[in-house]
């Protein structure tokens, strides 16, 4: 009994005691202090399936924007030999707006008489009016004025839901000139004989409408014989700025360098991702600090070899590298005490990408990557003080250990991974499945803690 008493605690330990310490797996944790700054991009390609129209002033900068659109022909149709034009209404559908909804703007219309767009072509949302229309004349009887919540216009989707419209008359001289085609054979004649329309507002600074829908009503009517009568006919032939067609949004930022310089003079407590303005925030990461430090730690043991040592090293496997950036901004008040500043909100979806990938990344329609990219949702949590809190996280293991696995991807040439806050708009599939990652052309304002007010890389590795 006393053998079988002594023997108890070294049997139960006897695994741990015969394993060599260089076997088995070590786990250890740190954190690594990153850096941030505000990075001022370049005009975005507008590819969007909402566009803005309005002007809106806020700290952030006073937004101006106008759309350029083509139509989409019904190919193949032909009115009939008799027809007879009534009129041709402009419709506008726009589901929500930013800014203050009882605030008057004045809506016109132009062709665009000097050129138009190739539907493959890449237009960046700075392009130059001028290029495409003189606005030598409006297409509209009156410019519209309106007010965006009073819905005059408003009319009922297949769901039941009433979304807000705008409905404008056209002047004789485009009736005269657009009933004139009276054949639609292809897309690409009618983009020649019809390049398109000018949509922006003359006065107003205080609402931007989200443009969802652009429509042409060409209404009409003709006759025919039935059974020795002559039956008259009213029809309607729809012309949609739909995804055959390219529609592009011009946004133009009023003194944008001078708030820009102001936005980074607050760069110790908050950086700033403003959309469409181009406006991100670069993150560099410490890469070389990281690959040394963790081949440091996992150094199993060392060989003399001539006037140098020959270290031999634990495989290093990344468990756990997450980076939280912390949101300031959220708006949780009521609609009747907002602010200028609260109609701008942070972004959904937040976007961290390699920032030498984000032009190929948007021009390819590539998705979110280990490798390349990593998406976050913005998200509402709890803090320790029972406080509501946002932010958005990223999960960088596969990412960090993509990078980390040839310790020359972090050399002194290149100490640092700089990669790009940028919001974006996420379609998703009936399962939930990401199908498309856009730059972000609706408006928001996301401001965030700093780096230097917090924000870090909480790494968890593995030696095996």
């Amino acid at each position: 009994m006393l053998l079988a008493v002594s023997c108890k605690n070294d049997v139960a330990n006897t695994g741990v005691s015969v394993l060599d310490e260089n076997d088995a797996i070590w786990v250890l944790a740190d954190t690594f202090a990153i850096q941030s700054n505000i990075e001022s991009g370049e005009a975005i390609i507008s590819q969007a399936d909402s566009f803005l129209l309005g002007e809106i002033e806020t700290d952030y900068g006073l937004l101006r924007a106008s759309i350029l659109t083509q139509m989409a022909c019904p190919e193949g149709y032909y009115y009939p030999e008799n027809a007879v034009l009534d009129s041709i209404c402009l419709f506008l559908y726009y589901p929500s707006w930013v800014g203050d909804g009882l605030s008057p703007l004045a809506i016109n219309a132009y062709m665009m008489d000097k050129g138009t767009f190739r539907y493959s072509g890449k237009y960046p949302t700075d392009l130059n009016i001028d290029d495409y229309c003189t606005r030598d004349k409006s297409i509209l009887t009156n410019r519209r004025i309106v007010a965006a919540s009073e819905k005059l216009d408003s009319v009922q989707n297949s769901n039941g839901k009433y979304i807000p419209a705008l409905r404008m008359r056209v002047n004789d001289d485009f009736m005269d000139y657009f009933w004139a085609i009276k054949r639609f054979d292809t897309q690409e004649q009618f983009n020649q004989l019809f390049n398109g329309i000018l949509l922006e507002t003359s006065f107003g600074s205080s609402t931007v409408l989200n443009i969802s829908d652009i429509a042409l009503g060409v209404y009409f009517h003709f006759s025919y014989d039935r059974a020795g009568d002559s039956v008259t006919v009213s029809d309607m032939k729809a012309f949609y700025a739909n995804s055959e067609v390219r529609t592009v949004n011009q946004l133009t930022y009023r003194d944008k360098d001078q708030w820009i310089e102001q936005l980074k003079a607050d760069s110790d407590y908050y950086n700033y991702i403003v959309a469409p303005a181009g406006i991100y925030t670069r993150l560099s990461f410490p890469m070389k600090q990281m690959a040394d430090s963790i081949r440091k730690n996992l150094v199993m043991d060392s060989i003399p070899l001539l006037d140098s040592m020959l270290y031999i090293y634990k495989t290093a496997y990344v468990n756990l590298a997450e980076v939280k950036v912390s949101v300031e901004n959220v708006y949780s008040g009521t609609e009747a005490n907002k602010t200028r500043n609260d109609w701008l909100q942070p972004s959904d979806y937040m976007l961290l990408i390699k920032e030498g990938s984000v032009d190929r990344f948007f021009a390819n329609k590539e998705l979110p990557s280990d490798t390349c990219a990593l998406l976050s949702q913005l998200t509402q949590g709890v803090d320790s003080a029972g406080n509501t809190i946002y932010y958005y996280t990223y999960d960088m293991s596969d990412f960090l250990f993509n990078q980390l696995r040839d310790s020359a991807n972090a050399s002194q040439e290149d100490p640092n991974l700089d990669m790009l806050l940028v919001p974006v708009t996420v379609t998703l599939s009936s399962s939930s499945t990401i199908t498309a990652v856009r730059q972000q052309q609706t408006i928001s304002a996301t401001a965030i803690k700093s780096a230097k007010n917090g924000m870090n890389l909480k790494l968890v590795y593995s030696g095996f």
